[in-house]
């Protein structure tokens, strides 16, 4: 399988960069082939272009500025998005990424009366490696859970109809221990391992 792996925080000496370098060597480990892309040390840029937004109510939304990211997309058979939750939600960066690159042509096409048609029936896996610093009762029974909500609700239908997807969490990141990580970091491998 040919997945890509996204990372999306800003230290590599953070636990979530630790996840991303887990998980793409337990891919490699395994006979996969890793597209790994790193948002913050490619420099990507978050924020749309005007041209883009201009563009971007129509099937010829002018990705060119990030004509490789849709490439890479295009060609993978999975993937998996490592990042922390800041404000119940993923970092700005990321947002950015699938602002811009899961445009229309990319992730969705527009039918004849403008709705929108999934269109990245490629992929066939979706994993999210996260944290969060709250507790899980926290994100899920006081927040709601949104994140999580926005992938599945969001990033999920866009992919192929048989899609099959994982979503691991380390929570209370804010008062774990070593042992806390090194157990979610063995939980990672062990997932990531069976596909």
């Amino acid at each position: 399988m040919h997945v890509q792996v996204v990372c999306c925080h800003p230290l590599t000496d953070s636990f979530d960069h630790a996840l991303f370098r887990t998980v793409v060597s337990t891919l490699e480990q395994n006979g996969h082939r890793v597209a790994a892309t790193d948002l913050y040390r490619e420099g990507f840029q978050p924020a749309m272009t005007e041209r883009e937004r201009a563009t971007y109510m129509t099937n010829d939304y002018d990705d060119s500025a990030v004509a490789s990211y849709v490439a890479t997309l295009k060609s993978v058979d999975g993937l998996i998005l490592c990042y922390p939750h800041w404000w119940f939600s993923m970092p700005a960066m990321l947002k950015g990424w699938l602002d811009r690159v899961w445009g229309p042509g990319t992730a969705f096409v527009y039918d004849d009366k403008g709705k929108l048609q999934p269109n990245l029936q490629n992929i066939k896996l979706l994993g999210v490696v996260t944290s969060f610093g709250s507790p899980w009762w926290i994100v899920r029974v006081f927040a709601g859970d949104p994140g999580r909500k926005m992938v599945r609700r969001g990033v999920k239908p866009l992919l192929a109809r048989d899609v099959r997807s994982f979503w691991l969490a380390h929570y209370s990141m804010d008062s774990s221990t070593p042992r806390s990580r090194e157990r979610f970091l063995e939980r990672v491998r062990q997932r990531v391992a069976t596909i």
